[in-house]
């Protein structure tokens, strides 16, 4: 029997290294808005466009998961039992497609000096699972190689199925949208105030939801 696992399984969202990057990749997408468009150009919405051009599908935010499966296994008319419970760590990354954000998701309001981005719907990638650092947990007077390799491939599928079901959670989601939202916001509106384009206040909605 192998030992017993270290500690109970914990399913903490993080904020992790990707959602980092996607700021310093849009920050160099409106530094080079800044660079080339100026304000004589005159057009706003010209000039956040140019933030997104360079890039394409943008990690915004990743959820660490520790994932607790069981499986069992029965052989020999029943003789042989045998379970495994695995606690398998993964990851999900949530993305944004930034090459569907076109004029049509920008809107100036000249007046108020307010800039509205509507972007596309949230994607969550498919889980991520490091079975390299998994843990298991087995019980069974003898368990043939078969045996084991089974009971790892069903505690495998179930994981995915729960890595699926948890990312969906509304919390996780909420967390995603709002790291999506003052990534966008924050490097907008520093490279138009840079261009001559005063205060300007940024505004960020997915879609179906209201604008700002």
């Amino acid at each position: 029997m192998a030992p017993d696992l270290t500690g109970p399984a914990q399913r903490r969202p993080l904020f992790t290294l990707p959602a980092v990057m996607a700021l310093g990749l849009l920050a160099l997408g409106g530094w080079y808005a800044v660079k080339t468009l100026r304000p004589d150009h005159g057009d706003p919405v010209a000039a956040s466009l140019l933030a997104f051009e360079k890039q394409d599908r943008l990690t915004v935010f990743s959820a660490q998961l520790a994932l607790v499966s069981a499986s069992e296994d029965q052989r020999a008319f029943g003789l042989l039992k045998s379970k495994q419970v695995a606690v398998i760590p993964a990851r999900v990354d949530y993305t944004i497609d930034l090459s569907a954000v076109d004029k049509a998701r920008v809107k100036w309001d000249a007046a108020s000096q307010h800039l509205d981005v509507a972007l596309p719907p949230l994607q969550i990638s498919r889980p991520n699972l490091d079975e390299a650092h998994a843990q298991y947990l087995r019980e069974g007077v003898w368990i043939t190689g078969d045996a084991q390799a089974k009971l790892t491939r069903d505690n495998t599928l179930v994981a995915e199925k729960q890595a699926a079901s948890q990312a969906q959670n509304p919390a996780l989601i909420t967390l995603a949208k709002q790291s999506a939202k003052d990534a966008i916001r924050q490097n907008l509106a520093i490279p138009l105030q840079v261009s001559g384009y005063g205060n300007v206040e940024v505004t960020v909605h997915f879609d179906g939801e209201p604008a700002g």
